[in-house]
């Protein structure tokens, strides 16, 4: 009697498909993991921030959150005087510090890019304010402030000035801070300015020196024009960072004096830290995060259109 040959037992067709499932699609799998951790680490304090802007919630109470719609954000709009301030100086601290960084930056990276001897040293020195860190940049500058002991007194004693109070006087105490955070990271838009600068091409230049083109020209008609995404980036990171400008307010002036150099970072903070005011504070979060996304808006906008 003559035996019936088996049958080969085949894989599953799932688990085939299933591995073919997995080398298709492992670019986007094997990081999968990475990055919702990353958007969870992004997404959860924005979206916890704006649901607590909606109660009413002092940390300080034995009292839960109690739900209150719009009105932290009416009273902030509407009735708060100090709110309306701090954003005005928000404003201006920003567009005074990053027009002077960017300014004085480029011009310091027209100066770098020329060959000169000892380049390397000096660039290397204008480098240093940007390594250290800004609570101890903030710390040298209070003593050079000092309206008793400060070397910047003691400078206009030199020149037979009057002495100055600086950050105590309400009227440049903001300008102090301008000059701190200029002093720190105008190297930051050098560097960035610098590296547009090594990319430019050549041809353009030997163009207009055949032209008879002077080295003003060049630099009006030429370099300026082909460094415009490059600056337009140096802008634009350094007005978020501006805008979010922290530590060296809290260490120099603490938002003083009379709030005279109070910006939305200082003033959440107070309301969240002194006085407890979770909800109201998260509600001026939304409307300084608001900001930032609406300025990183504008600049990446301003990059793209042709001048």
């Amino acid at each position: 009697m003559s035996q019936v040959p088996a049958v080969p037992v085949r894989a599953p067709v799932r688990r085939r498909s299933f591995n073919l499932f997995d080398e298709r699609n492992a670019r986007y799998l094997m990081p999968a993991p990475a990055v919702l951790a990353i958007v969870g680490m992004m997404v959860f304090p924005v979206v916890y921030t704006m649901w607590m802007s909606f109660q009413s919630w002092f940390a300080s109470s034995p009292k839960g959150p109690i739900f209150v719609g719009l009105d932290n954000y009416v009273k902030l709009i509407t009735q708060d005087a100090r709110f309306s301030g701090a954003f005005v100086r928000t404003i201006v601290f920003t567009t005074l510090a990053v027009g002077l960084q960017t300014i004085l930056g480029i011009a310091m990276a027209l100066v770098f890019n020329e060959e000169f001897k000892g380049r390397g040293i000096f660039r290397s020195l204008f480098l240093l304010p940007m390594m250290a860190t800004p609570v101890a940049v903030s710390l040298v500058w209070l003593m050079m402030y000092d309206p008793t002991s400060g070397l910047l007194n003691y400078l206009l004693s030199l020149i037979g000035q009057p002495p100055s109070i600086w950050v105590a006087d309400q009227s440049i105490a903001l300008l102090c801070l301008v000059v701190v955070d200029s002093w720190k990271f105008t190297p930051l838009v050098m560097l960035i300015v610098l590296a547009g600068l090594s990319a430019l091409p050549t041809d353009p230049y030997e163009s207009a020196a055949i032209d008879g083109a002077n080295s003003a020209q060049l630099l009006w008609h030429i370099t300026l024009p082909l460094l415009r995404p490059t600056i337009m980036v140096a802008v634009l990171f350094r007005s978020i960072d501006a805008l979010k400008t922290f530590d060296s307010i809290f260490v120099i002036t603490k938002g003083g004096p009379v709030y005279a150099s109070e910006t939305l970072n200082i003033y959440s903070f107070i309301q969240a830290f002194e006085y407890f005011n979770m909800g109201y504070s998260s509600a001026l979060l939304m409307i300084f995060f608001a900001l930032v996304m609406g300025v990183s808006v504008v600049f990446m906008r301003l990059r793209r259109v042709s001048w």
